[in-house]
């Protein structure tokens, strides 16, 4: 049996570099960008293993579950960890990390999630990053949920170990991710005895057979269909302009000023509209209803709408609209907004349909 995508001519070492290269110029850096060959769990628990280990101080902020799993890999390694966690319906300050590293200044380490698709707040990185600076900590960040949805900028912000993945703002593929590495990170994965080695994990073998060999013969088969998907899915983001697909993101906000308009008990989960992703926004069911319910109702007429409960305890309270990558349009703002008012008059809620439409057209901008 044939088929196009099974008669592909195999990926060149220098077409996987040029895709490297324009992942490096989408986030304005000139570090060492490695695409890696899985989803972005790979490159985060990677970097956290190279670079983190016994005689690390490590502080990590929690506003969302990422936050969790990074703090059980960082104890995991050997390190020493202080967990900086903030409400799930917030943001996490500049203040309260200058205040984490006055009262512990041995902390040299410090992850952060940018946006919480699961949570819908987003993180002010380039504030935080000047406070990193200043204390000369290696800075790790979580962009995944938020690269093509907000601005990501590991040079101008100082972060040291940049991972993304372009399956949510980006509109691409989930099975290949990359990371940004400063000179810096790197020498700390050389001088970290723990660090992977010989292993799907380790970023330093990409460096020693990769980089280092100026990209000239790439260390294992590459995903290929997926690293073709990232390469298109790149080449759209330059056609439209950066900008513009990230305004649409902002404008997808709208969510927000519809749910309110909507009623029926519905809040916004984030209480600052400054402090919401966009990627995401996330409401709280009215008193006395399940989300899941609510949304498994919603999506009775339509489950391709990107609507979803909060995962695990989340469940029962959260409800989320992912209006990121091709749901990033006013249709699927409208449409979600519709199912939900169905599925709260579905229980004898009143909702204002109409009018939470006419408030998200007028929010759009």
């Amino acid at each position: 049996m044939t088929h196009p995508f099974l008669d592909l001519a195999p990926l060149s070492a220098a077409r996987f570099a040029s895709v490297e290269d324009r992942v490096a110029r989408l986030l304005g850096t000139r570090q060492d960008v490695v695409i890696m060959q899985g989803e972005a769990l790979l490159p985060l628990e990677g970097a956290i293993r190279g670079t983190a280990g016994p005689g690390t101080t490590a502080l990590n902020v929690i506003t969302g579950p990422y936050g969790r799993t990074f703090g059980d890999w960082l104890r995991d390694c050997g390190a020493t960890v202080i967990d900086l966690a903030v409400p799930f319906h917030t943001a996490v300050t500049a203040e309260q990390i200058r205040a984490a590293f006055a009262e512990h200044p041995e902390i040299g380490f410090v992850s952060l999630v940018h946006a919480e698709a699961a949570t819908g707040n987003t993180n002010p990185v380039a504030e935080i990053g000047e406070v990193v600076k200043e204390h000369g900590a290696l800075f790790y960040l979580d962009a995944v949920a938020s690269v093509g949805a907000e601005p990501v900028l590991p040079d101008a912000w100082g972060v040291d170990l940049c991972v993304i993945g372009a399956q949510k703002a980006m509109g691409g593929p989930a099975g290949v991710s990359a990371v940004s590495v400063s000179e810096r990170a790197w020498a700390r994965m050389a001088a970290n005895p723990k660090a992977p080695r010989r292993s799907y994990l380790s970023l330093l073998d990409w460096k020693e057979r990769w980089v280092d060999g100026g990209r000239k013969a790439l260390p294992h088969a590459p995903a290929q269909l997926e690293m073709l998907a990232l390469e298109a899915c790149v080449e759209r983001i330059e056609a439209d302009g950066l900008e513009t697909v990230m305004a649409r993101h902002a404008s997808a906000a709208a969510t927000r000023a519809g749910a309110v308009a909507l009623g029926a008990g519905l809040e916004p989960y984030v209480h600052e509209a400054r402090e919401a992703a966009p990627v995401a926004t996330t409401l709280r069911a009215p008193a006395g209803a399940v989300a899941s319910e609510l949304v498994a109702r919603a999506l009775t007429g339509d489950p391709a709408l990107p609507l979803a409960a909060g995962g695990g305890a989340l469940a029962k309270e959260m409800i989320r609209v992912n209006h990121y990558g091709a749901d990033a349009t006013p249709g699927a703002v409208r449409s979600s907004l519709t199912a939900l008012g169905a599925a709260l008059a579905e229980r004898g809620l009143a909702a204002d349909l109409p009018g939470a439409l006419r408030a998200a057209e007028r929010a759009w901008r």
